[in-house]
């Protein structure tokens, strides 16, 4: 019995030096930082919106998303304009280093413990030569945080 594996493709970025991937098919774009208006009343992390050729376009900065600390943004600082079911979000990163083809099949299991990222974030790992990248779920990562006050 032969399986038919899928190739994938996926953008690789950097967040606090720890690389990351999601699927190709949810970017629609990698952008230089563009001036942010902050939105008042939202969550940290939500950094505010930006105007991308007439497209209104939420913010979120994954460090603060991940709590990993303040950095300054640099030259190398990207936004990725991502489509997650209905939304256009825009995802603050590092820097976008790569795009990756791998099978499916090469995306295993997360681990219990993951870098510095909560595994409800994460879709899998996948190791490619010595390199290891973690595949986030966006879903799960514009979940709203639940509020007990």
């Amino acid at each position: 019995m032969q399986t038919t594996a899928q190739k994938l493709k996926l953008i690789v970025f950097e967040i606090n030096k720890e690389e990351y991937a999601i699927p190709v098919h949810q970017v629609r774009s990698i952008e230089k930082l563009l001036p942010i208006t902050r939105v008042p009343n939202v969550a940290a992390h939500i950094k505010g919106v930006i105007n991308l050729r007439g497209v209104i376009t939420p913010i979120v900065d994954l460090r603060a998303r991940f709590n990993l600390g303040e950095s300054e943004y640099s030259n190398s600082t990207r936004i990725i304009i991502t489509v997650v079911g209905d939304l256009e979000v825009g995802f603050i990163v590092d820097a976008a280093n790569d795009v990756l083809d791998i099978m499916e099949d090469d995306i295993e299991m997360a681990p219990e413990v993951v870098g510095s990222v909560e595994t409800k974030y994460v879709q899998g790992v996948v190791k490619v030569n010595k390199r290891l990248f973690v595949c986030l779920d966006l879903k799960e990562v514009l979940q709203l945080e639940h509020s007990t006050d």
